[in-house]
């Protein structure tokens, strides 16, 4: 997928399919958040993938559902940054829609239990998994997929100086 059309045409989704991610693409997903770059290439994050405790963990992030129900559930754990956990985690993103694969971070409802259940300082949380309700990207334009963001237009949010 074209990097553009993938970025145009990504949205979180919370409504996953049943069907199981392949181990090389989860292991392609990792391997985003892990070649991401990183203050000083500090890297201060592991990447815990919760297959056991998911159900458990889901009740520590505000919307459970989206945790509950996805194929992949990603905590980036440790102490990195809040700007080094945001590009991990939309390279990890990013990676599994161009493989057709959607995504929704997660906001962490009790930081206590997600720490306890993933054995670290939970900075974020990613749920993944093919869609319930299939998108067709190709059906239009990077453009077309940007026009019908629902976010506010660029004259609004760029000035010069």
């Amino acid at each position: 997928m074209d990097a553009w059309l993938a970025i145009a045409s990504k949205r979180d989704l919370r409504a996953y399919a049943p069907t199981p991610i392949p181990p090389e693409v989860e292991r392609r997903i990792l391997d985003a958040g892990r070649i991401s770059g990183s203050s000083q290439n500090s890297q201060r994050w592991e990447f815990v993938v919760v297959d056991s405790a998911k159900q458990e963990l889901s009740e520590a992030v505000w919307a459970p559902h989206n945790v509950a129900t996805a194929t992949l559930v990603i905590a980036i754990v440790g102490d990195a940054a809040g700007f080094d956990v945001g590009r991990a985690s939309q390279n990890m993103m990013l990676a599994a829609w161009n493989e057709g694969v959607a995504s929704c971070p997660n906001g962490i409802r009790d930081q206590d239990a997600a720490t306890r259940i993933c054995g670290g300082e939970v900075k974020m949380i990613i749920s993944f998994g093919y869609p319930a309700t299939p998108r067709d990207v190709d059906a239009r334009s990077a453009d077309a997929w940007s026009a019908r963001a629902k976010r506010a237009p660029l004259d609004e949010l760029v000035r010069r100086i």
